[in-house]
């Protein structure tokens, strides 16, 4: 029994129901045994929330992972009750062999595209900086210390502190302070608390030189950045000829490498320049890289 007005089946006793999700009123409605949800990155989380809070059984999800951070990624396939079934065209034997072209065809015409509707894989936006990076639990005991980035903010804009370490390519970062409202004492005093000494350099933003005098005093072994003409692409550069470990507990460094992109034109075009956000903690990092590794003539890297 098909009924038009309500949207729902009756086949062998069970009720099948069709609803959207443009009114929370229908979110929040009637519970049910099994739900399915079709092209779930199209939900919001909180949609998600109240249809599980409602449902007593089993869930499905189907969805393209065109976005490339998503509450399914971070909130549903780590579920230990979760199983995961990834499918492309190739599974499908109802495509025709037209609509096979036109897929294969992306391999040529847009890799990201390619990577999501032909691959299946999670998509990367072309405007993210840093795809160079991994997650890491902690910095390994052969990692060879570099510097401290600093960061410097107060109202508006966080203090941030990163620790560098190097083992081979690999470029392992650690947040140690993301505050807003700090003075040079109170930055003091975090780096007393860190047990950072004089032997410990920190290279600091070099547009507050009062600001790096005044921690030098305190004791403090703090020279500022040399940024020379063109330093945000540069520094950039040098990020991005090392993998980048990032410790699992540094939250703001891995929004910031996450949401930091490229500029674009009206054109949608994307410009060599970065967007002025999400940068407090990759500047202290691209101070540290500016000042500290580099490359020679030969095209070896070394530390200065």
């Amino acid at each position: 029994m098909h009924s038009k007005g309500n949207l729902t089946y009756i086949l062998n006793g069970n009720e099948f129901e069709f609803i959207s999700v443009d009114e929370p009123t229908k979110i929040r409605g009637r519970k049910r045994n099994i739900l399915f949800i079709n092209e779930a990155n199209e939900f919001h989380f909180e949609d998600w929330q109240q249809l599980i809070l409602r449902t007593t059984e089993r869930i499905f999800l189907d969805y393209n992972p065109s976005d490339e951070y998503h509450w399914i990624y971070e909130n549903v396939l780590p579920r230990e009750d979760c199983t995961f079934i990834k499918s492309t065209y190739k599974d499908n034997p109802f495509l025709d062999i037209q609509t096979i072209k036109e897929i294969e065809r992306l391999k040529d015409l847009d890799e990201n595209y390619w990577r999501v509707y032909g691959l299946g894989e999670r998509g990367v936006s072309q405007q993210t900086i840093f795809k160079n990076y991994d997650l890491v639990d902690s910095i390994p005991q052969n990692a060879k210390f570099i510097a401290y980035g600093l960061d410097f903010g107060f109202s508006a804009d966080p203090t941030a502190i990163i620790e560098v370490y190097r083992h081979d390519l690999n470029l392992y970062l650690n947040e140690i302070v993301y505050t807003k409202g700090l003075t040079n004492q109170d930055i003091g005093k975090r780096l007393t608390d860190f047990n950072i000494n004089r032997q410990q350099e920190i290279i600091a933003d070099s547009a507050e030189p009062k600001s790096i005098e005044e921690i030098y005093r305190l004791g403090f072994n703090i020279k500022p950045a040399k940024k020379g003409a063109d330093s945000v692409k540069n520094g950039i550069d040098i990020m991005k000829r090392y993998r980048l470990k990032i410790t699992k507990k540094s939250v703001n460094l891995i929004k910031e490498i996450r949401n930091y992109k490229w500029m674009q034109d009206k054109n949608n075009r994307i410009l060599n320049k970065p967007v002025d956000a999400f940068n407090h903690c990759l500047d202290s990092i691209r101070y540290v890289c500016l000042n500290k590794l580099n490359v020679n003539n030969s095209g070896k890297y070394y530390i200065m």
